[in-house]
């Protein structure tokens, strides 16, 4: 399942990239808990009645996007997202204390609302985080706070423009660190799926952090600042937003993940460890075509000396 959202809603939009029609869009997401009355064997509680009643509740309003996170048999909870944040505290206020009616059920069934905790980390953070980490040398970049790892990005919205309808397409190293040059100098960035190697690399140099069935859809990718000052107006821009890309006939939105990297993704020693897997991956590459080159050579010599033998006529 997708996580691209259609969405109606763009007056809140904020240009990130205009040449490729990339815009940010703050966030306006809820948690929703419903208690549940004691059940009786044999009853059972249905999830869609639960949010078609949440639906109803929450008019002239509507949800982007209702679904159940977790399930107990006391509690649903439920992770729901509007087209619009200003709409965000009113519906809050109109859903946090109701009690819904559901049929088959005497007792009511009670309602908790509110805005969703931001996870995004903050300066403190990482600060913290490089400070106290053990293997990290502030002064070698990929070892302090300068790379930024994104997952959940569309790859067409990210390759050339003519070539967004072709299949198999990959996303562009060279737009992305365009797009990223925003924010300040930038380094280098990497896009693992760009490198046809790398999933034969060792996990702790791949950079292949997020695994999705969606890998033909979507992509992750590393950016490195030369300056703090560019890694933090990144990380500040991207906070409580996600990403747009509006078309000519339509426009859409995904919730992308944001956060340092702490793996020393971009490190100069990672980057050379592989360097030197990606030459050996050549060089097998290449010696197992050189091996069916001469193999298929044998056959083709093969077929060529039995087609030039004599043939015996035998008469009776």
């Amino acid at each position: 399942m997708t996580h691209i959202q259609t969405i109606e809603n763009v007056a809140d939009c904020i240009p990130f990239y205009l040449p490729h029609s990339l815009y940010l869009k703050p966030l306006a997401k809820m948690q929703i808990s419903v208690s549940l009355p004691t059940i009786k064997s044999g009853k059972s509680v249905s999830n869609l009645e639960i949010m078609d009643k949440l639906g109803a509740e929450l008019k002239p309003d509507k949800f982007l996007l209702l679904k159940v996170s977790k399930s107990t048999v006391n509690t649903i909870r439920l992770e729901a997202e509007l087209d619009e944040r200003k709409r965000l505290r009113a519906a809050i206020q109109r859903l946090d204390g109701i009690s819904l009616r559901i049929s088959g059920f005497s007792e009511s069934f009670r309602v908790r609302c509110a805005e969703s905790k931001d996870d995004f980390p903050t300066r403190h953070d990482w600060d913290s985080y490089f400070r106290d980490a053990k293997n990290m040398d502030e002064m070698k970049a990929g070892e302090r706070p300068d790379t930024i790892h994104i997952s959940h990005l569309p790859i067409r919205w990210f390759c050339p423009r003519h070539s967004e309808h072709e299949e198999h397409v990959k996303p562009s190293e060279n737009i992305f660190k365009r797009i990223f040059e925003k924010f300040g100098r930038v380094r280098v960035v990497d896009i693992p799926i760009c490198d046809p190697y790398r999933k034969s690399m060792q996990a702790d140099i791949n950079g292949m952090r997020t695994f999705s069935f969606e890998q033909d859809v979507l992509f992750e990718g590393y950016v490195q600042f030369e300056e703090y000052s560019s890694f933090v107006r990144a990380m500040d821009e991207f906070r409580g937003n996600k990403l747009v890309r509006k078309f000519v006939d339509k426009t859409q939105a995904i919730n992308i993940c944001v956060s340092f990297d702490k793996q020393k993704h971009l490190s100069d020693s990672h980057i050379q460890r592989r360097e030197r897997m990606r030459k050996k991956c050549i060089a097998k590459a290449q010696a197992e075509d050189e091996e069916r080159e001469k193999l298929k050579k044998q056959q083709e010599e093969e077929l060529d000396r039995e087609s030039l033998k004599p043939t015996v006529l035998c008469i009776f």
